[in-house]
């Protein structure tokens, strides 16, 4: 109820701002960016763009999700492999957006260039977060699962995992929404055909408020269904881990 009545008033402010200022090429208000979602919606390349931007920034997040997963099980294995990746990582981690797209840029065309942005831009999040978990994982468990000689698989899924699950969970809280930052920011740089990120540039040339409104507004949602989405899939895979 509370969450309801502060994005009711949130809203009412926004449209309160727009008819004070009364320059809808500067500001529109929700009326007008529904309107403009209602007139989008029905077309087919409408959807067309969603899925564009959608399956590849997903996919540039599921497969950072994955590799930043293999890398800190390896790092808290091997020392080694940790000292290595290290620089790697920080690399990647302090290295501006803008810079990283238009590095990719030179050696990429722009059609895969949000896949790779998010992924880039994820992976250190993840790793550093599953990396944290696993060095946090009860020692006295471990101890004991060695007297008893317990399998790796026994120790992955009754130690490992079930420690790791707050960890995981923060990892892509956090990295959801960056990588839709990051994808639809590389498209917007790289304008690939057919993605948001054109629709964003080609509303920004025409001094579309609506338009720019509409499409950032459908990026947010997005971005919110993709987390919820990957949170419940964590969820029920935790489920189905202890009920087989």
């Amino acid at each position: 109820m509370i969450r309801a009545a502060a994005i009711l008033a949130a809203l009412l402010l926004w449209q309160a701002a727009a008819l004070l200022l009364n320059r809808s090429i500067l500001l529109v208000g929700p009326v007008d960016v529904l309107k403009e979602l209602a007139r989008q919606a029905p077309r087919y390349d409408f959807w067309l763009t969603v899925r564009f931007s959608l399956w590849r920034i997903f996919l540039g997040f599921f497969l950072a999700l994955s590799a930043g997963m293999l890398s800190a099980a390896l790092s808290y294995r091997f020392k080694a492999f940790k000292v290595m990746i290290r620089p790697y990582i920080s690399t990647i981690k302090s290295t501006p957006v803008a810079s990283i797209i238009i590095l990719i840029l030179i050696f990429l065309n722009s059609r895969n260039l949000s896949l790779v942005v998010s992924f880039l831009i994820v992976l250190p999040v993840v790793y550093a977060n599953i990396l944290e978990g696993l060095s946090h994982t009860d020692g006295e468990l471990i101890e004991m699962a060695g007297v008893f000689h317990a399998s790796l698989r026994k120790r992955i899924r009754y130690i490992y995992l079930p420690q790791l699950k707050p960890y995981l969970i923060s990892a892509c809280t956090a990295s959801v929404g960056m990588a839709w930052k990051s994808g639809t920011a590389a498209e917007v740089i790289g304008i690939p055909t057919g993605s948001i990120g054109e629709r964003l540039y080609e509303a920004k040339i025409y001094l579309s408020s609506s338009e720019l409104f509409a499409w950032t507004l459908v990026i947010i949602v997005l971005s919110i269904l993709v987390e919820k989405t990957v949170l419940w899939l964590i969820d029920k895979a935790y489920g189905l881990l202890w009920r087989s």
